[in-house]
């Protein structure tokens, strides 16, 4: 199924890519990446904001944060067969909720842009990222770049 995957933070979808990034053996630093605010008007959209409710579906909350999908994507089929327009779900990368769009539940004018692109400052981003992990680990902690 194809899925339109946001953020409700920018932080939230620039963590999203810089850990996807940060998989490859050198992170590509020369590349531009720009980020768009929009605005989304859907209804009929599942909300599990928390992972106490998406380990109440059987995700284990304590390796959410890991690229372990499978349960995700169980959940994400159901909610599409079931009728949804997307999912409000909890960001395994920062804190925030994300939204989660299936494309062809949507209709032209329910999704659009609003502004203008900004340019993701990787070394900030690093360092914000880098700090909130910091915090959730109590400081006792060093975490690879996920």
């Amino acid at each position: 199924m194809e899925t339109l995957y946001t953020s409700h933070e920018e932080l939230g979808s620039v963590a999203e890519i810089y850990a996807l990034l940060s998989l490859q053996p050198v992170f590509p630093s020369k590349l531009k990446w720009l980020t768009y605010e929009a605005q989304a008007e859907f209804e009929g959209v599942a909300s599990l904001p928390t992972l106490a409710e998406l380990a109440d579906l059987g995700v284990d909350a304590d390796r959410y944060h890991l690229r372990e999908y499978g349960r995700t994507q169980e959940i994400a089929d159901a909610a599409l067969f079931l009728g949804f327009t997307g999912l409000v779900v909890p960001s395994a990368r920062w804190e925030c909720t994300n939204l989660v769009v299936f494309p062809e539940k949507m209709e032209p004018g329910q999704l659009t842009l609003v502004g203008s692109a900004s340019p993701v400052d990787w070394a900030e981003a690093r360092e914000r990222i880098r700090a909130q992990r910091r915090i959730r680990s109590g400081g006792s902690k060093k975490y690879k770049d996920e």
